[in-house]
């Protein structure tokens, strides 16, 4: 079965995660709701390769929730 280099290379923890500390470090955002054990709804938002739907996949792993993605790319 194919799987893409991007899919095979996804971080499996938040601590393989390089960057974003406001959302990921010891206090950040991200971190303290997992910590809470309450999960909220978030959004995330940036240009493609930042890692949005890594942490999305995680966070929804955190809290053994189904991950589904989808892509909202235009098609010409």
């Amino acid at each position: 079965m194919y799987v893409p280099l991007a899919e095979r290379l996804r971080p499996n923890t938040f601590n393989e995660i390089v960057g974003q500390p406001h959302l990921l470090g010891k206090d950040g955002f991200i971190t303290r709701i997992v910590e809470s054990g309450r999960p909220v709804s978030i959004v995330l938002w940036g240009p493609p390769g930042v890692g949005k739907t890594s942490i999305a996949q995680l966070y929804a792993k955190a809290f053994s929730m189904r991950f589904r993605s989808l892509s909202a790319e235009l098609q010409i």
